[in-house]
C-alpha cells in the first residue's frame, strides 16, 4: 500500500495495490498490521456506505465530537467524488486549512482523516457510492456539521450548478460559530 502525505501533515492518501488478471483485480483495502507498521494505528467499528444519485451532491462539512470522535477511512464504490478534509484543531498550524482529493472506482485511493476534522464531498459522478470505515460508533448526540460553504474556510468544490443538500447540511452553521471541543496537540 502506497501512503502518501499531504498539505495537513495527519492526514494522509493511501493507494492499495491492485493484482489484476482477466477476471477482474482483487485490493486489500485495509490491514491492521500493515497500517499500524506504518504508524497508522486505528481501531475501526463501523464501516458506513452511502450512494448519491445526482452530480454534484454535497455530503458535509461533518464530525463527531468526544467522546465519540471519529476517524475515518474513506473510498469510493462507483463513480468519482472530491473529498475534503478540514484542519478544526484549535491551535494547529494548519486550523481551518483544507486539502480536496479526487477518490474514484478507477484510481483507487482511499482518505484517511484523523479526529479533530471536518469531512465532506461532492459527486462527480451519478450513482457515486462512497464507502467508509470510522473509528467510533454513530452518536447522534456528538453529530455536526458546518457549512460546506462557509468563506472562512473557502472550499472550491468545483460545482458548476447549485448544490444536492440535506437539510442538515444546508442549515448548518459557520465554522466560527461552533462550540469545537478539538485541540492541537503537537508530538513531542
Amino acid at each position: 500500500m502506497l501512503v502518501e502525505e499531504t498539505a495537513l501533515p495527519d492526514v494522509k492518501i493511501l493507494t492499495p495495490a491492485r493484482f489484476g488478471d482477466t477476471r477482474g483485480f482483487f485490493s486489500e483495502s485495509w490491514n491492521k498490521a500493515r497500517m499500524s507498521d506504518a504508524g497508522l494505528a486505528y481501531d475501526f467499528v463501523q464501516d458506513n456506505h452511502s450512494l448519491s444519485s445526482k452530480v454534484g451532491t454535497v455530503r458535509g462539512l461533518h464530525m463527531q465530537t468526544p467522546p465519540h470522535a471519529q476517524a475515518k477511512l474513506v473510498r469510493c464504490g462507483r463513480g468519482r467524488l472530491l473529498d475534503v478534509a478540514v484542519d478544526i484543531r484549535r491551535g494547529s498550524p494548519t486550523y481551518g486549512k483544507w486539502i480536496a482529493v479526487e477518490l474514484s472506482f478507477e484510481n483507487g485511493r482511499q482518505l484517511l482523516i484523523p479526529e479533530g476534522f471536518l469531512h465532506g464531498f461532492v459527486t462527480r459522478e451519478p450513482d457515486t457510492e462512497i464507502i467508509y470505515k470510522c473509528s467510533d460508533y454513530y452518536a447522534p448526540e456528538c453529530d455536526h456539521a458546518v457549512r460546506f460553504d462557509d468563506p472562512a474556510i473557502g472550499i472550491d468544490w468545483g460545482l458548476t450548478q447549485d448544490p444536492s443538500l440535506s437539510a442538515k447540511d444546508a442549515e448548518a452553521p459557520l465554522l466560527a460559530d461552533l462550540d469545537n471541543p478539538f485541540v492541537y496537540e503537537a508530538l513531542k
